[in-house]
């Protein structure tokens, strides 16, 4: 890999998390950090504060934060641990599911006009690429926390 590459891509990603969040900040009036949390658990279904806390390498207050004002817009809810653990756990309220999955739709609206002239071929590596690009972001942050 060359500096001046990795120097574009570090300048195409800031672009690329501008964009981001330009466009998804009141997508069905979800900020980007209730937008993430309840993506996260969308995908990975209920989880403890701590868990999140951990997911997402933020401070447990931070999060208690954001948690208490989605519950109080009714996106979240707290159950018992499925499991049978101890801890309390969060998931999505059936508005908190339809307000994702119709944030999700508008993205991916969004996304289908700003590709539209793209081959099918260039679309499916770029998916390819950013997964894989992300996957070793989440790669890079488990070791740099060990």
């Amino acid at each position: 890999m060359t500096e001046r590459r990795i120097a574009d891509i570090e300048y195409e990603q800031m672009l690329l998390s501008r964009y981001t969040i330009a466009q998804h900040p009141h997508a069905q009036g979800l900020d980007r950090s209730t937008y993430l949390l309840m993506s996260r658990l969308d995908g990975q279904g209920p989880m403890s504060i701590g868990e999140l806390s951990a997911a997402f390498r933020l401070d447990a207050s931070t999060l208690q934060r954001q948690t208490t004002v989605a519950i109080k817009a009714g996106l979240l809810e707290r159950i018992l641990d499925p499991a049978g653990g101890v801890a309390r756990k969060l998931t999505l309220t059936a508005q908190g599911r339809t307000r994702l999955r119709d944030a999700r739709d508008d993205s991916v609206r969004s996304l289908e006009r700003i590709m539209a002239d793209w081959p099918a071929s260039d679309v499916n590596t770029f998916a390819e690429l950013l997964h894989r690009f992300n996957a070793s972001i989440e790669e890079y942050r488990e070791t740099k926390a060990d």
